[in-house]
């Protein structure tokens, strides 16, 4: 039978859609998921929604619908983006799911009944975007201590839970528990800062909104968001106060809560007292990663450098993105994300290193032995180097992911490959290939050489999923070749079979063409953003009546009209001016035949200077108007040839 692993995120709070730096976790918790299934887990992998609170009820109101309706279009959009994200989360839970409410109500009246959770008011100074209360003595200038926001007075009564109660034997229990929190340091911080000064009872109901989870037994209330929000760990998985499910004795507790280090005090103090009152075993480890910020900057929308996970796939590819975020951040300390990052480690890890790999190999193996992998022959010293590099680089990895230090064990892997695109240039295949007596050494090249794609392959799965299938189709990495008990040592289960085209596995991405694409991007958005301004009439210089005066326009009567030779745009005209015949040269050739022209009365401007089109004399011009089509100014035959037309 095997071993159960119970893997959660913290579940994302519905107030907008989530940034990239929300999308980490999720796809933290997604790798350590895929790799505890690598390694024989029978893993349930459970996120969600939060979607109860102030701030919520705020944005429906300001969008002019129910709260429900609007969590539910935000909820829809994060499992669209969980999806687009490839997470392979087994359970999704939501606040607003029936069974969660009914078993939340249950929780709160068992502490109720038990005592644990009592009938008091609150005064002091509220947070709306975090929704927490807070002494003036817990203030940092003036301002909420955890977001920097503002903070209003507030008073209200409210039901709460007995924290001090709970606290000594909480204290014991991390004291006593190494594993419980990581890193070290979150478990530091929440002895030294919380535990130790002495709690304060929580809030646990609020009053002066409704958008939550009804007390039962008091109209008032709604449940707040510490027991209506991190009970969704077992609500979700069968827990109930009278007989819990069969599904939640197997899966609690949990092994793994993935959270940020923002909420690691919400996670290690009220749950674990939330779960001792109840009676319930508290989960193995929680896990408090870093932040990951834009350049040195928290991410955040109100800010205006939020970036989304959407859009950097669109500009990167999903494993690009994928791969940076699991590559950059330490367990310890927060990371950066910024355009030139990503390119830079992405040209170098995935097209440099590994993807050059890939199609170098799959290239040669076309070359020298007609595309099929060959079997080794005796092993050399250098031989030897790349088997120890492979071992060194499993055990090295696997020590990390068990601690969750998944940057770290991605490191181990690019060394891997990094040692194998030296092997290359050790061993130089093409150097074998000419002389027939090294043809085993060459088979042994090239069979190592995918022995060590495929391990590489196996341990990338949990980072880069779909470049790991892409991988193992060229090279027909199947069955236990895929598994990572085969990783470490070379199996050869690849010998045989025929390469596919590997063709580019990863582009190199152009720095310079993807900023002039940006911007170009960036600039079209700010035009659609700009008010559609009124097409303005072309501009001329105002003039005075001595300056009309000084054209003279005259009525002319057509007498002849020919096409100019070599000339598709102009007709010469013979017209009648009043004195005696004019010839006139005008440009409308394409919207009049000269046959059409004869006869008709038309105005001439007369005192015109006189110039030489295609080598015909014109001596006046002929009004006419339009653009697209083009028609002279026709007047009355009623009117002779030479009248002044004032």
């Amino acid at each position: 039978m095997k071993e159960k692993f119970y893997v959660t995120t913290a579940i994302v709070y519905t107030s907008q859609k989530p940034h990239i730096g929300n999308v980490y976790e999720i796809v933290l918790t997604d790798c350590i998921a895929r790799y505890k299934r690598q390694r024989g887990y029978d893993v349930y992998f459970l996120t969600g929604t939060d979607e109860h609170g102030q701030k919520i009820q705020n944005h429906a109101e300001k969008a002019g619908i129910s709260p429900k309706e609007y969590v539910d279009g935000i909820a829809g959009g994060i499992k669209d983006m969980w999806k687009l994200f490839g997470i392979s989360n087994d359970g999704f839970v939501r606040t607003t799911d029936e069974n969660h409410v009914k078993t939340v109500q249950k929780i709160f009246k068992k502490l109720y009944d038990q005592g644990d959770i009592y009938k008091g008011a609150y005064e002091g100074m509220y947070c709306t975007p975090c929704e927490s209360f807070w002494t003036s003595a817990q203030l940092k200038d003036g301002c909420c201590p955890d977001c920097g926001g503002p903070v209003s007075p507030a008073k209200e009564e409210a039901y709460f839970l007995r924290l001090s109660k709970y606290q000594d034997r909480l204290i014991e229990y991390i004291e006593s528990h190494d594993e419980f929190i990581t890193p070290t340091a979150r478990k530091n911080e929440m002895l030294n800062n919380f535990l130790r000064p002495g709690l304060q009872d929580l809030c646990v109901s609020r009053s002066t909104f409704n958008w939550g989870i009804p007390v039962t037994f008091d109209d008032k209330h709604v449940i707040y968001v510490w027991v209506d929000a991190l009970s969704n760990y077992i609500t979700h998985i069968g827990y109930d106060t009278e007989a819990p499910t069969e599904q939640y004795k197997k899966l609690w507790p949990a092994d793994l809560h993935v959270i940020g280090k923002d909420i690691v005090r919400f996670h290690t103090i009220y749950w674990p007292i939330i779960l001792m009152a109840l009676g319930e075993p508290l989960p193995k480890k929680v896990l408090g990663h870093p932040w990951l910020l834009v350049g040195e900057d928290k991410m955040s929308k109100s800010k205006g450098n939020a970036l989304y996970g959407d859009k950097l796939i669109e500009q990167f590819g999903l494993d690009r993105i994928r791969y940076y975020l699991l590559s950059e951040l330490p367990l310890l300390n927060d990371g950066s994300i910024t355009y030139e990052n990503v390119i830079s480690r992405c040209n170098t890890d995935l097209a440099n290193i590994y993807g050059n790999l890939v199609s170098r190999t799959a290239s040669m193996i076309s070359k020298y032995f007609d595309g099929v992998i060959p079997a080794p022959a005796d092993a050399t010293d250098k031989d030897e180097g790349l088997y120890a590099a492979a071992a060194e680089c499993k055990a090295l990895f696997t020590g990390k992911m068990d601690e969750y230090r998944v940057a770290e064990a991605v490191s181990a892997v690019v060394t891997f490959l990094k040692a194998c695109n030296k092997y290359i240039d050790d061993t130089a295949p093409w150097v074998l290939f000419k002389n027939p007596n090294d043809k085993g050494k060459l088979a042994t090249v090239l069979a190592n050489l995918v022995e060590g794609i495929r391990q590489a392959c196996v341990l990338l799965y949990p980072y880069i999923p779909d470049s790991s299938d892409k991988v193992a189709a060229i090279y027909g990495f199947e069955g236990e070749g895929r598994e990572y008990d085969s990783v470490g040592s070379f199996t050869y289960s690849a010998t045989g079979k025929t390469v596919k085209a590997a063709g580019v596995l990863f582009a190199r991405i152009d720095e310079k063409e993807f900023f002039d694409k940006l911007a170009a991007e960036r600039a079209a958005e700010e035009a659609k953003k700009q008010p559609a301004k009124e097409e303005k009439k072309e501009e001329f210089p105002t003039i005075n009546i001595d300056d009309f005066a000084k054209v003279h326009l005259i009525a002319c009567k057509v007498l002849e009209c020919e096409a100019v030779p070599k000339s598709d745009k102009l007709l010469r005209l013979i017209v009648d001016d009043g004195a005696g015949k004019r010839q006139v040269v005008s440009g409308i050739a394409k919207f009049y035949k000269p046959e059409e022209l004869v006869g008709k009365t038309l105005v001439l401007v007369e005192n015109l200077a006189p110039v030489k089109l295609r080598g015909v004399e014109s001596c006046g011009m002929i009004l006419a108007s339009g653009e697209e089509t083009v028609r002279v100014v026709e007047l009355s035959d009623a009117i002779a040839p030479g009248t002044r037309i004032r």
